[in-house]
């Protein structure tokens, strides 16, 4: 009897593939897709708001930038634009109201640093010492800022009336001589100093303010066991404390007050007495919508541009310097 023969079946082996290996369809590669298409999706909404915002910054700031880089350089006759070269930076520099525009613009500077960074801090200072009525107080300080600066400044040429201002009312009770504030170079500039001290303050002050929260009552404590009075804290508790904030500020001024238009142009008519008021944005004004030389205007905030933009390096590199 013939043994019983044994038929094996050999079954397939199933090999796996490496994870890495090609087979046409880039599976690896559909999750990754699709995480990004969600990513778009769930973040739509931002990335329109982003692009919005990106756009109407670009178109109203970046542009008119550029534009006025080009224009500066160029001059337009009969219609017809042409390559000036710096022909418009020699005319502004030969005009003889550069040079009184500047200085105009210096002491307006000057005295607004004197009156509108000291003042609003020394009002947050007041404000922080009281415990009732903070937010009936705020809310008084920072109403000029609220109002139109048109209203403001018109509000203050009736004030500076000579014959029924309530300036000269005032120095009438104190038995002083009426001053002629608007008509006088010796005071119109002044004048636009505190006008502009009081439309510009209030927001400085807010910001004074919430620093000032954030200083530490040990600091004070510490302070008056060391017999410290009232000004011996300022100077070494407050002002270091908030020394950021009062750099900052000091800064941001300093390019606020240095493009002044809007005081001058309403209260003096932008030249004032004796072009006592003459500052350099309202000499730009002048280049391009009295003389009609859009040249000149452009090439005159250029320069501007550049003497803001080399002050502000200049003083955070000195900052910088001294963190250091």
């Amino acid at each position: 009897m013939a043994p019983p023969t044994h038929t094996h079946t050999h079954t397939p082996t199933l090999t796996r593939r490496p994870a890495g290996a090609d087979d046409g369809a880039p599976r690896a590669e559909e999750p990754r897709r699709g995480a990004f298409a969600r990513a778009v999706r769930r973040n739509l909404t931002a990335h329109a708001f982003l692009i919005g915002a990106v756009l109407c910054f670009g178109f109203f700031s970046w542009y008119p930038m550029v534009r006025e880089v080009v224009l500066a350089f160029q001059k337009t006759e009969n219609g017809v634009v042409s390559w000036a070269g710096w022909s418009n930076f020699v005319y502004v520099f030969n005009d003889p109201d550069f040079a009184l525009a500047w200085r105009n613009t210096a002491l307006f500077t000057v005295l607004a640093l004197l009156l509108g960074f000291v003042v609003p801090f020394v009002i947050a200072l007041v404000l922080n010492e009281f415990r009732h009525a903070r937010g009936y107080l705020r809310l008084l300080v920072y109403l000029p800022v609220m109002l139109p600066p048109v209203a403001s400044v018109l509000l203050f040429k009736y004030f500076y009336d000579p014959g029924h201002g309530l300036f000269n009312r005032l120095l009438e009770l104190f038995g002083l001589p009426a001053q002629q504030w608007l008509q006088s170079s010796d005071t119109a500039m002044l004048s636009l100093v505190i006008a502009s001290t009081w439309m510009n303050m209030g927001g400085a002050c807010l910001i004074y303010l919430a620093a000032l929260q954030t200083i530490p009552g040990e600091l004070y404590e510490a302070a008056e066991l060391d017999g410290a009075g009232l000004l011996r804290k300022i100077w070494h508790v407050t002002i270091p404390q908030t020394r950021l904030i009062l750099s900052l500020l000091f800064l941001m001024q300093i390019i606020a007050t240095m493009q002044v238009f809007t005081e001058p142009f309403l209260l003096t008519g932008g030249a004032g007495p004796e072009g006592s008021t003459t500052t350099v944005v309202h000499l730009i004004y002048q280049y391009a919508f009295n003389f009609n030389n859009y040249g000149a205007a452009a090439a005159l905030g250029l320069v501007l541009l550049v003497v803001l933009a080399g002050f502000s390096a200049a003083y955070v590199r000195l900052n910088r310097a001294e963190q250091e």
